[in-house]
């Protein structure tokens, strides 16, 4: 299982974004939903590695939050209020919060196996500062293509030509984010059925 607890960084010199972040990962498929716990920080629990990688990089990629994941057990049946969870996963997400902003691409990640969550860690922070280097145009060419549509349909809904989009995505680095992604949520996975087989 994963928990993930989310921080807003420089809070005090900038707005509120807790309701925005709720908002935007309302639908997202977590066993627990984001909410807020104290302040500007959130928590949510989660049992798909795939759906935590993606959450988790592009939170930290935005520049405005740390992000600590926490692999492991919890204590079940889990309550209805996320804040209101127990077990070593929640006390790892603590943890991996806290290193987390403390480093300049902020995310981290914790659990009984080091090994595999370091692993993890340094996959979601390479990923993570690809996607914080890409430029406002580079972004928006990679979201579109996130919807589905293909190179030639999302070059026409930004009024540019194919040739264009494709300059746009190549500097974004758009080719690796799939297999990225999916390497970040392998390695969690990894760490978290290590983690299982230790326990039992």
């Amino acid at each position: 299982m994963f928990v993930m607890t989310i921080d807003q960084r420089g809070s005090r010199r900038d707005i509120d974004r807790v309701e925005h972040l709720l908002a935007a990962t309302s639908n997202a498929a977590l066993v627990r939903p984001f909410e807020r716990t104290a302040g500007d920080e959130v928590q949510a629990v989660a049992d798909d590695a795939a759906t935590v990688a993606r959450l988790a990089v592009d939170v930290a990629a935005d520049g405005h939050w740390s992000v600590g994941i926490g692999f492991g057990r919890v204590e079940l049946p889990l309550p209805e209020s996320t804040r209101a969870g127990r077990g070593p996963a929640f006390e790892h997400a603590r943890d991996a919060v806290e290193v987390a902003k403390n480093r300049r691409i902020p995310i981290a990640v914790r659990g009984a196996d080091p090994l595999w969550g370091r692993h993890a860690q340094t996959a979601a922070r390479m990923l993570a500062d690809v996607i914080a280097r890409r430029s406002t145009a580079g972004t928006q060419a990679v979201d579109l293509m996130r919807t589905g549509i293909s190179q030639t349909q999302a070059a026409d809904r930004l009024g540019i030509t194919p040739q264009a989009m494709s300059q746009r995505l190549r500097a974004a680095a758009w080719d690796i984010d799939d297999a990225a992604y999916a390497l970040v949520a392998d390695l969690l996975r990894t760490a978290d059925n290590h983690t299982a087989k230790v326990i039992r």
